[in-house]
């Protein structure tokens, strides 16, 4: 089976188009989940705002870790495919960036945000996956669920219930999103952001 058939039912849940996003339900089983955030362990640092990196607490106060493995690439490309044919998007997209493990703590949150305006372009010329592209559409992979608050929110819209582990939340980076505090435990997700040419 190649990426280019796949369909609804050659995963374990339905996915839901909510206009916004398109889901996968409790789709990655645990030891994948935990495999993945092993690979984040001693490697943790402050997470950054978009564009300038900043540590500025009172916008995001989290920790992250860069993981590129492949095999995690592959498996967040087969799902992004999948929501972007069926979703109707159809962006153009052939790179991703290097991948980001996001650790909320107690108090942990990332208010109000975009990914990427499709339009603004990286000038990486040592960077052939990147120069001259735009985050198109992000996803993020919940890979716990021992924890509370936390929830997923795009601006003016509800709190997402997708605190299931192995959740998969596919959007287009320009929707403006955040991470509400997390109220007890720690939460734990991976985050992909998808390249492609900008907009025209």
């Amino acid at each position: 089976m190649t990426t280019s058939t796949l369909t609804d039912t050659d995963f374990n849940k339905p996915a839901i188009n909510n206009f916004y996003c398109w889901e996968f339900i409790n789709e990655i089983d645990e030891i994948t989940c935990k495999r993945i955030i092993n690979l984040g362990k001693n490697k943790w640092e402050k997470g950054g705002i978009y564009k300038t990196n900043a540590v500025e607490e009172h916008i995001r106060k989290s920790k992250v870790s860069w993981v590129e493995d492949q095999w995690v690439y592959d498996l967040a490309f087969k799902y992004m495919k999948i929501a972007n044919q069926n979703s109707g998007w159809n962006f153009n997209i052939d790179s991703a960036q290097p991948m980001q493990i996001t650790k909320y703590d107690k108090n942990g949150h990332y208010d109000y945000h975009f990914d990427g305006d499709g339009y603004s372009v990286y000038n990486a010329p040592d960077n052939k996956f990147a120069h001259g592209k735009t985050r198109k559409l992000s996803m993020s992979i919940i890979l716990n669920e021992d924890y509370e608050g936390g929830e997923f929110q795009f601006f003016d819209q509800d709190k997402l219930k997708i605190n299931k582990q192995g959740t998969i939340i596919v959007f287009p980076s320009y929707l403006v999103h955040k991470v509400n505090p997390v109220t007890k435990g720690t939460r734990y997700s991976l985050v992909v952001w998808f390249l492609g040419r900008p907009f025209k």
